[in-house]
């Protein structure tokens, strides 16, 4: 290596040590507990619900007859959250509670007290729903996490807040909450409508409470955002490289791979934080998107050994047309014929990178990352590698953790991939 290959691998080794930092920081203050004071202040509308299923505006209002509707306790058990990001008070969904398998609308209501203290007094609205929500006080909407109605367009569900009308202070009124869970979706059996109760407190408390709850979401997905970023990088570095590079074949198709990987990563956080895009956008472009960024890899990985085989890019296309139509005829078994073959493909040109390629245990262990943070559910999942670890209380991927490992592997593995400064002025 010359001096510009170990100031690269310096500035790989420093970049990766502060993201990690950066990453560790973010978590561990989003996931600290709501401040005791806080809780303190705030009422969480946990107990007992009426519930129904179906839909009827009537049912938002507050002299409406529910004495026939089931009960259903949302108390949470002390410690509990959900299995993804790592929200606090959850509580199992209308399938846990009779309704196994159900999809669509249902209506949540229960009376609520508002003290008579002299302030204004809000709604912190339930973080967690399947898939989306309006609340209602005393008949009135006050909003909700995406649109209802004849064409329902839920997007993910994030923290919000809801005024409740002047002079609420001292009354009792009820509150309503119209839920809708989009048909066929994949739900567990403890899935469906609302998975924590909304919080009742003055505005003041309840602005602390909603940065804190922020900060516990912009947690749970920071490493889909730094990531993609380090994606990214690894692009601008492989064009840097470019012209010293002894594998400009495998850098052109692994730019595409990251990019589309990328894409797919930094997809997770906009769903999360934005109403940009719809669930059901972000489903379809999730199956999508695997397809093209499996065939973008596998061709880049066959470049790295040198001549190229055609009948690889040959089956990795084919496989990857085989995965599109099955996820667009909606077809597991096609589906999985894609993905199997796939991870057959990717087999064959590890042996390939053992036996002929340059840099072979660091070319083998970054292709290994690769394909276990494709095909992690047919890898991990047999030999029981947990999909979701908590540090700090927080949902971290082993996904995320793989390309944590990855993408620092994949730039030395670039930056190793260069001529030395002296071989390369020698090259016409």
């Amino acid at each position: 290596m010359d001096t510009m290959q170990r100031k690269l691998l310096i500035a790989i080794v420093i970049a990766t040590l502060v993201a990690m930092a950066l990453s560790v920081v973010v978590l561990a203050i989003g996931g600290r507990p709501d401040p005791v004071a806080l809780r303190a202040a705030a009422t969480l509308l946990d107990g007992a619900w009426r519930f129904h299923t179906g839909d009827d505006p009537r049912w938002a209002d507050a002299d409406m007859d529910d004495a026939g509707w089931q009960v259903i306790d949302m108390t949470p058990l002390p410690g509990s959250h959900d299995g993804d990001v790592g929200l606090p008070d959850y509580v199992g969904g209308w399938m846990a509670h009779g309704h196994p398998g159900y999809h669509g609308y249902a209506w949540y209501r229960r009376a609520v007290t508002v003290p008579a203290a002299p302030a204004t007094w809000e709604i912190l609205g339930p973080t967690l729903v399947e898939d989306g929500y309006e609340l209602y006080w005393n008949g009135e909407r006050l909003g909700g996490s995406g649109r209802l109605g004849l064409h329902p367009r839920v997007v993910g569900t994030r923290p919000l807040r809801f005024v409740l009308p002047a002079g609420a202070a001292g009354t009792r009124g009820m509150l309503a909450i119209r839920t809708y869970m989009l048909p066929g979706t994949a739900a567990s059996p403890d899935g469906g409508g609302m998975h924590s109760a909304p919080i009742l407190a003055p505005q003041a408390t309840g602005v602390a409470l909603h940065r804190a709850q922020w900060e516990r979401t912009i947690a749970g997905y920071v490493v889909d955002v730094i990531e993609p970023i380090g994606m990214l990088a690894l692009i601008g570095l492989a064009l840097g490289c470019w012209p010293r590079s002894r594998r400009k074949g495998f850098l052109v198709f692994a730019c595409i791979a990251l990019a589309l990987t990328a894409a797919r990563r930094l997809n997770n956080a906009i769903v999360a934080s934005t109403d940009l895009q719809a669930l059901t956008t972000y489903a379809r472009l999730a199956s999508v998107m695997w397809a093209p960024t499996m065939v973008a890899w596998a061709l880049a990985w066959n470049r790295w050994c040198v001549p190229s085989r055609r009948s690889i890019d040959v089956l990795a296309v084919v496989l990857g047309v085989v995965g599109l139509v099955g996820v667009l005829i909606d077809s597991p078994h096609w589906t999985s014929v894609a993905r199997f073959g796939a991870i057959v493909l990717f087999v064959v040109i590890a042996v390939r990178v053992i036996r002929e390629g340059p840099t072979r245990v660091l070319a083998l262990f970054a292709l290994a990352s690769v394909v276990a943070g494709l095909f992690g559910g047919e890898l991990l999942d047999p030999i029981g590698v947990p999909g979701i670890w908590f540090p700090f209380g927080i949902g971290v991927s082993r996904t995320q953790y793989i390309y944590a490992i990855g993408i620092p592997l994949l730039g030395l593995l670039i930056v190793r991939s260069m001529q030395p400064m002296a071989n390369a002025s020698m090259t016409p």
